[in-house]
């Protein structure tokens, strides 16, 4: 199978040089235009896929090499992409920054290799002239297999200073497809983790948009990057679908591991798993439908889409919550999905919130399966910040001044409600909270990198861990989890 969606990779030498609001405005503008534009992300960053959501009416995507695996990113791009017109790629850091020890992996510079796609390369140019040339031609000749097509440049002082730069990049032989004046309207707010998510600002986060919108069609050449887009390469690779993934993943084992009896096998790596002394509580089913409930809302808007929709695939529907304002889980709730977000910003809410903690604290005791990521592990501990959570988990969280960033290579310790003992996966820590203990008596995750450690808990039917992980990589996880829904 071949295909050739348009597309098109935003990249920059550094981080901070513009690529978001390149990337953004370039949707926005290109939407505004009639075509439907498909966004995308390069790495695990979940707040920009949500500024490209808004500015193109469609599912930001993320395309991760590291998290899924090269062989993914194609299929991946072309599922995000069906019925579009074209795609923009936002890349990650600087062109060929990749995941650390790890080569050129997970980098832009990969990901555009993978899609076989033409590099837009973005260069703040506040603090140079001539040098430009200088800076573009190293990336451009750095690695010939990526086709870097042309360049934006951003934070131009002047009609004068845009004059020496057109005229230093005249050398190199890439045109310049865009100018664009310093513009502070465009600007988002950050704080500890980076932007504040679309979520939480959704009135000042359209303007932003539109002003990136018309930066971008005001600055920049949309017909020559329309056609750029339309030189990328055909892909030789059918499109991701979530219910053949699904389908060929492994059947879980049937019934599910009791947490009784004998342990199981020291998984590969020598984390040896842990099985705890205590029955399961049987729980009454549910009559009609397998609802799965996923928090959303301010506090909850880290996610990836094809995690929910594996859910789906497996046979769960999927019905969204808000955990700052909904005191009830959704009826008929079998399982629960707690992902990542900013649930520290929101502690005093969350806390105030006491028949939804409690609706969570009882659903855990029951034995139903809970998967919380990051923030959904904050949320169900004892406590955060001194506010009281769901008390889940005896353990406490709080707030530090140390940012804890990177890709982990993890083994999964012992049986669960997501895995089976030794499984491995890939996944990205992202927090400046800490978890004390760090790990329960049953850990989630045995870590290879960047130092071996155990990390997590597991107890009855809760997975809980700091570990992001994008289920695409591994589709049984989600068919495990929903088995387990169907019969605990």
């Amino acid at each position: 199978m071949s295909s050739s969606v348009p597309r098109l990779v935003v990249a920059a030498p550094s981080s901070g040089s513009g690529k978001t609001t390149v990337a953004t405005g370039l949707m926005a503008a290109f939407a505004a235009r009639g075509l439907a534009v498909s966004p995308h992300k390069v790495g695990p960053d979940y707040i920009d896929p949500g500024y490209h959501a808004l500015a193109t009416g469609r599912v930001g995507r993320n395309l991760d090499a590291y998290l899924c695996g090269p062989e993914l990113v194609g299929p991946l791009f072309l599922h995000g992409a069906r019925g579009c017109d074209l795609a923009v790629v936002e890349g990650v850091m600087g062109l060929y920054d990749g995941a650390a020890g790890e080569g050129e992996l997970a980098s832009t510079a990969h990901v555009a290799k993978l899609l076989r796609a033409p590099v837009v390369l973005v260069v703040d140019a506040s603090s140079q002239s001539r040098s430009v040339a200088a800076l573009v031609h190293g990336f451009v000749s750095w690695d010939p297999e990526v086709r870097v097509g042309g360049v934006i440049l951003n934070k131009v002082a002047s009609d004068r200073h845009e004059v020496m730069l057109r005229e230093a990049l005249e050398q190199t032989g890439v045109p310049v497809l865009g100018v664009l004046r310093r513009a502070p309207q465009v600007d988002t707010p950050s704080r500890h983790l980076g932007l504040v998510p679309v979520a939480e600002r959704r009135a000042e986060a359209v303007e932003a948009v539109a002003a990136m919108a018309a930066q971008v069609s005001d600055g920049c050449d949309l017909d020559a990057l329309v056609g750029l887009a339309r030189s990328a390469g055909a892909l030789s690779v059918a499109a991701w679908d979530a219910a053949e993934a699904v389908a060929s993943s492994p059947p879980p084992p049937l019934p599910f591991p009791s947490s009784r009896g004998s342990a199981p096998s020291t998984p590969p790596g020598g984390f040896a798993p842990w099985t705890p002394d205590r029955p399961e509580r049987p729980r009454p089913q549910t009559p009609d439908g397998l609802v799965v409930a996923v928090a959303g809302g301010e506090a909850f808007t880290f996610s990836y889409a094809e995690n929910t929709e594996l859910l789906a695939a497996a046979g769960a529907e999927v019905v969204p919550f808000d955990p700052l304002r909904d005191e009830e889980l959704p009826e008929g709730t079998r399982g629960l999905v707690i992902g990542g977000g900013f649930p520290e910003v929101y502690a005093a809410e969350l806390s105030a919130n006491e028949p939804l903690r409690k609706a969570v604290a009882h659903l855990a005791e029951s034995g139903a399966p809970v998967a919380a990521e990051c923030a959904g592990l904050l949320y169900l501990c004892r406590e955060l910040d001194g506010q009281p959570m769901c008390g889940v988990l005896d353990a406490g969280a709080r707030m530090t001044g140390r940012l804890t960033l990177g890709y982990r290579d993890a083994v999964a310790v012992g049986d669960s409600v997501l895995a089976a003992a030794g499984t491995r996966m890939r996944g990205h820590e992202f927090h400046r909270t800490v978890v004390e203990p760090g790990a329960g008596a049953e850990p989630a995750w045995g870590l290879r990198t960047p130092r071996r450690r155990v990390e997590g808990f597991v107890q009855r039917g809760v997975h809980a861990s700091y570990l992001h992980t994008h289920w695409a990589a591994e589709p049984g996880v989600a068919r495990r989890f929903v088995e387990r829904c169907r019969t605990s």
